[in-house]
């Protein structure tokens, strides 16, 4: 980067420098050649090291005088015309210098030079996002209100200046370049063990994939996520082994079926993956029988078709450009489904559901707007593509609103900030819906209205220090004791733990009794009170002591010395 930069400058300032170069010669040699006369008629010339030193100061308008004796009329008249041509060569450069600063390419390689800086100058981990739009910046503001750090490549500079404006919780280095360019990565840290991961979700499927490929052939021990929305570009990037592949609209097609034949595990899933403060939503139960209409039968209208018809479904597809999509295989109506008479052929008035599943988000209010006026009793899902739609998305009335970039934000959060969340509803997938159940009442029996932290801790000397080193002294701290309030043991945390990982074992809902053991990683929902008081007792060893009921343990070092001796 610094190449770069200095590259720019002596390509810019060579003439202006050249100029001043040759100025200075010219005015030195005539000083030295144009002979003076001393007050007493002795004639003299001037050194070399004067001349210089006249020329220097003359040159940059200071003036001291007439060194080191009085002019002649002859060199009087070179100094003046020095120092017109001396001024005229300052400007010229001054002002070459100030065009270098605006130049787009210098500012770009300086803001290079200082994103390169930043990078060098980062000790903790990090996840590398390429891509800063509804994804990217979603991502961005969760991973960093979480404690994690993240660095920001898009190739639009309009989206980087929004990371300036996003008021992140973490200074996010952030830089405007393609992030395909495999130079472009490296200088964003890829090849740094502190690189925790590379995050693909630009709006280019074609470019996540170049960027995990570089990703893998770069860094192959670093975890790659990326977004996909083409089954060529996912089966492209499972190839060469990309870590994660997230296609929103499958994603939101499996949920659906969730909701379908689990109402509580969808219920589950929705609400440990709710962000920070949001409301907690209340269960839904989409009809499993009669009719449903699908409009728009793009890549989303195909996913979310096939799993339909997967549950026996009756499924009436609407699209209005089936030259471009194909048609289902079932019934088929070309139309968009805005207009009251295209739905009336689809028979919305017997239907029981609705998909409004355009890539307009105009269209698909206005298919679920006169559609709820034709049938109000309609169960209706909505795809919201921009952000900037939520507000009216979230009024029109739909049970389900589906948006892309918070799906895939949700989803890479859960598996790279908390993994053990994935692992822990894959079990949870296992179970029959009745067990789910009896886990969301267990959830909503410590929570309040909005979404419950979740959080993972890892019994080792870092997270974990007094329960570590209790275990390391052949004590046997047990669950419940971190659910204990270590303000007073007699009252229980509001959390509940989830999941308990050892070694190849997963347990899901683990008993309080069970005992703890080095290397042990659980899985908590809960308050976020709780998380902090349950930090006090993993890292306090006089806090364990006095959860565990340990009298001898919970002492201060202070009361231990009166102890041992005798005092006490």
């Amino acid at each position: 980067m610094m190449d770069n930069v200095i590259f720019l400058i002596l390509r810019r300032m060579r003439r202006p420098l050249i100029t001043l170069v040759v100025i200075y010669a010219v005015a030195i040699i005539g000083l030295l050649t144009i002979p003076g006369r001393l007050p007493d008629g002795t004639p003299w010339r001037m050194d070399i090291f004067h001349a210089f030193y006249f020329v220097s100061f003359m040159s940059t308008t200071i003036g001291f005088g007439e060194v080191p004796h009085e002019f002649s009329d002859a060199q009087r008249i070179w100094v003046t015309l020095v120092i017109y041509v001396s001024v005229i060569g300052w400007l010229y450069s001054i002002g070459t210098l100030l065009s270098l600063l605006q130049d787009k390419a210098f500012k770009q390689a300086l803001t290079e030079l200082r994103f390169a800086k930043h990078i060098r100058k980062l000790s903790e981990p990090f996840y590398l996002i390429c891509g800063y739009g509804e994804t990217g910046g979603t991502l961005a503001r969760d991973m960093t209100d979480r404690g994690r750090h993240v660095v920001v490549l898009d190739i639009s500079e309009d989206a980087i200046n929004m990371t300036k404006m996003a008021n992140l919780r973490d200074d996010v280095p952030a830089l405007a370049v393609d992030a395909r360019i495999p130079q472009a990565l490296v200088e964003a840290g890829l090849e740094r063990d502190q690189c925790d991961g590379v995050i693909a979700v630009t709006n280019d499927s074609w470019a996540n994939l170049k960027i995990a490929l570089t990703a893998k052939l770069l860094n192959p021990d670093t975890p790659v996520v990326c977004r996909a929305e083409s089954a060529e570009v996912e089966a492209n990037m499972a190839s060469f082994g990309t870590d994660h592949i997230i296609d929103p609209f499958e994603t939101f097609a499996l949920h659906l079926s969730t909701a379908l034949q689990a109402p509580c595990l969808y219920l589950l899933q929705q609400w440990l993956s709710g962000h920070e403060n949001e409301m907690l939503s209340e269960p839904i139960y989409p009809p499993r029988e009669g009719q449903w209409i699908l409009c728009g039968y793009g890549r989303f209208g195909k996913a979310v078709y096939r799993r339909l018809r997967q549950e026996g479904i009756d499924v009436v597809v609407v699209e209005a450009a089936p030259e471009l999509t194909g048609r289902s295989e079932g019934r088929f109506i070309e139309g968009v489904g805005t207009e009251a008479v295209t739905l009336e052929q689809a028979h919305v008035a017997h239907a029981v559901g609705l998909v409004a599943g355009t890539d307009n988000d105009v269209n698909n209010l206005s298919i679920i707007m006169t559609a709820k006026a034709l049938n109000p009793s309609l169960f209706v899902i909505l795809r919201q593509n921009l952000a900037e739609n939520e507000r009216i998305a979230h009024r029109v009335g739909a049970d389900i609103v589906m948006y892309p970039s918070s799906i895939v934000a949700n989803r890479i959060r859960s598996l790279l900030v908390t993994p053990l969340l994935s692992q822990f509803i894959g079990l949870a997938s296992n179970q029959d819906d009745a067990w789910a159940c009896r886990v969301v009442s267990r959830i909503s029996g410590v929570i309040g209205e909005r979404a419950p932290a979740v959080w993972e801790v890892t019994i080792d000397d870092e997270q974990a220090h007094a329960v570590y080193q209790h275990i390391g002294r052949g004590h046997r701290p047990l669950l419940h004791h971190l659910l204990r309030d270590p303000r007073d043991r007699d009252q229980r945390l509001d959390c509940v733990p989830l999941l308990l990982a050892r070694e190849q074992s997963r347990e899901a809902m683990p008993s309080p009794d069970t005992p703890l053991r080095h290397g042990d990683q659980l899985l908590f929902t809960g308050r976020y009170r709780a998380r902090r008081r349950m930090e006090w007792t993993l890292l306090n060893e006089h806090a364990l002591a006095y959860a565990m009921d340990d009298a001898s343990d919970h002492r201060t070092l202070l009361g231990r010395w009166f102890e041992r001796l005798g005092l006490q």
